[in-house]
């Protein structure tokens, strides 16, 4: 047994059995790797990641290539999830050396971490024009005994090239109301009109950027807009990268045409997803869109979710070893299961007897957008569902993770006030008990992961504190507890204190606390989860709006300020970050409600409102609540606020306006 038994990462546990004499990222791999004097190979991965098994089961299974690794290298298993850090910094060196990206991703450095080799996916045999792993490794191993001279001016390159891409100039204001007129009509260009979505295959839902979308429907009346929603989100939602049976969304479809996903669910999207289908359905009160909100949230509450009240990271793609297995069909079976409603339900989800993927079914809707399931077929399903209870599941990565927990916080917390669920706010509540309670240390510090066997591990990043914040101050929102909202303030005051950059502004993805890597980077692109940038301000825009506090803002502007020139550039790579530019050019809207009002408070909750930000029930710091009283509203818009309101007709019509 190698050095990764006692590990929070799933990940990193199913290798503990490997031949591979494997390190986590810690120093004594690095000081073993100088005391023999042989590189450092790092294999970065995560625990939904097919390939990754793949490599694993063909090389680091195997004992003559986890021999050549153990006498020639020093090798470090990194689960990406967990060290989001460590990722980005050799992804860079690997996008350098190679154009492309992606996972399994194995690195090779030297004694001090530097890069000079890398590349993805290796196969234990040489296969389609690419050398086998072990010819990798003896080609390294011949380099460092032969060249190693070059393999450090390689690394000295390299780590001078991250350095550099670390490095953002800060502009003197934020970008233009133009650029979010200019990423409405990029977005529109790019739509697939055949199929929805944007760009080619592989194809992934941009929830950051519909999102985006969406927030503009809710300010302007533009058929084009909603044209590109509306097509997008019924394609997603008929296609097979939805699970019609047990609801949630795979990560991304492999076609143009949403069909064929690739299985593995991950938390982030979903707690994404189903927040853009819930915006979707305030927006406009269409039936389908709640449907897939519901169905997305109870997924993650059933299969998701720890007894403690944290929320799991992922399900694998793979059952039995095979990718899909768990979600197709055959069309005999739906014939022998269904009974009478058999012929509705093949022909509702597109069943055929040859299938359309590997020869089984996956169940899509033919009627792209017909979604509202009759009598027949949603008894079916419900009798589906049970029967896939029986197969063997999918792999579940059961690592709480501070960052996509805050996601989901903010978006049940959002579903549980927009739809009446009490049982949803009370899985929120659960939620952020378990946040507080387990994901901090005794100094007050986040932690990045939790396992139920091997406990809490790993500094926080900026992400974490963000996504964090933005969750807490929504479930304050939500509930009227202010114990919430006070969570949300310490936290925030402790972003600005471990992360922000005083100089430049915005957050590194690291705290000064942190042990040191090869370079101190900034997350700013958004990516298939809003940057640690992109999450901070919109989080201390927001509440920074709600308490007055105005570190808060200026922190958030500055974040603007510092991405500047990249958003006028390529706005939609800033998908997230484009709601708090909305918010810094056309403001915030401060609602307060004192007393027992309830009705105000669902009013408020009831509309799709993006830059609202809603204060009731217990008081919290801030000037909001000083010397207001009574059961009544106060709407501040501007640094003004407006008269006391006292009826919901008075208040719909203030915040319309």
């Amino acid at each position: 047994m190698n050095h990764l038994s006692d590990e929070t990462s799933p990940y990193l546990r199913q290798h503990a059995d490997n031949p591979v004499e494997w390190f986590p990222w810690r120093e004594d791999a690095f000081q073993e790797a100088r005391e023999r004097d042989v590189p450092i190979l790092l294999s970065v991965g995560y625990s939904a990641c097919h390939w990754c098994h793949v490599m694993a089961h063909e090389s680091f299974e195997n004992p003559e290539i986890a021999a050549l690794m153990n006498k020639n290298f020093v090798n470090i298993k990194v689960d990406r999830e967990e060290r989001p850090d460590v990722d980005a910094i050799y992804m860079t060196a690997v996008t350098s050396l190679t154009g492309r990206g992606g996972w399994p991703m194995t690195v090779f450095c030297d004694h001090e971490g530097r890069p000079f080799h890398g590349g993805t996916y290796w196969p234990d045999k040489p296969r389609g024009g690419m050398p086998s792993f072990p010819q990798v490794l003896e080609a390294v191993t011949e380099a460092w005994e032969t060249k190693k001279s070059d393999l450090d001016q390689m690394a000295t390159e390299l780590t001078a090239r991250i350095e550099q891409l670390s490095q953002i100039s800060p502009d003197s204001s934020p970008p233009s109301s133009d650029v979010l007129t200019q990423a409405v009509s990029n977005l529109i260009s790019n739509h697939d009109r055949v199929h929805g979505g944007f760009g080619n295959p592989p194809k992934f839902p941009q929830a950051m950027n519909l999102d985006f979308l969406i927030r503009r429907m809710a300010k302007e009346d533009n058929a084009s807009i909603e044209a590109v929603v509306t097509f997008t989100l019924a394609s997603m939602a008929s296609g097979g990268i939805y699970d019609h049976l047990g609801g949630g969304f795979s990560r991304y479809s492999v076609d143009e045409r949403w069909l064929v996903p690739h299985f593995e669910k991950m938390l982030y999207d979903n707690a994404m997803l189903a927040r853009i289908y819930l915006h979707a359905w305030k927006l406009n009160s269409d039936p389908r869109w709640l449907q897939v909100a519901e169905e997305t949230i109870e997924y993650v509450l059933r299969d998701l979710c720890d007894p403690l009240g944290g929320f799991y990271s992922a399900e694998d793609a793979d059952s039995e070893g095979v990718e899909g297995k768990f979600y197709v069909w055959d069309q005999k079976e739906l014939e022998e299961i269904c009974g009478d409603h058999a012929d509705e339900v093949i022909e509702w989800y597109g069943v055929t007897s040859g299938g359309n993927f590997e020869s089984s079914n996956i169940l899509y809707r033919q009627k792209v957008g017909d979604l509202i399931r009759p009598f027949g077929v949603e008894k079916s399903r419900q009798i589906l569902f049970e029967k896939r209870k029986g197969r063997v599941r999918p792999g579940l990565d059961n690592k709480v993770l501070t960052e996509w927990n805050g996601l989901m916080l903010a978006t049940l917390a959002e579903a549980a006030v927009a739809t009446g669920r009490n049982d949803w706010l009370e899985a929120a509540k659960l939620n952020g008990n378990f946040l507080w309670e387990n994901m901090r240390d005794e100094n007050g510090r986040w932690l990045r992961a939790w396992q139920p066997e091997a406990g809490s591990q790993h500094l926080a990043y900026a992400a974490d504190y963000a996504s964090v914040i933005d969750g807490l101050t929504r479930l304050g929102e939500a509930t009227g507890e202010s114990r919430w909202t006070e969570m949300a303030i310490e936290t925030a005051y402790n972003l600005l204190d471990l992360f922000e950059d005083q100089a430049n502004g915005g957050f590194f993805t690291t705290g000064n606390d942190a042990d040191p890597l090869i370079a101190r980077i900034k997350d700013v692109f958004d990516n298939a989860i809003p940057s640690a940038n992109s999450l901070a301000a919109v989080a201390l825009f927001r509440l920074g709006s709600l308490t007055g506090q105005s570190s808060f803002i200026d922190s958030a502007e500055r974040v603007l300020q510092l991405v500047s020139k990249q958003v006028a550039q390529y706005p939609t790579g800033f998908g997230h970050l484009l709601g708090a530019l909305d918010i810094y050019h056309n403001g915030s809207t401060e609602v307060l409600i004192t007393g027992n009002r309830s009705d105000l408070v669902k009013v408020v909750n009831s509309y799709l409102l993006p830059n609202v930000v809603l204060a009731w029930g217990e008081s919290f710091s801030g000037p909001l609540w000083k010397n207001r009283s009574g059961d009544q509203a106060w709407v501040c818009k501007n640094f003004e606020c407006e008269l006391p309101i006292t009826t919901t007709e008075d208040l719909e019509k203030s915040l319309k306006e």
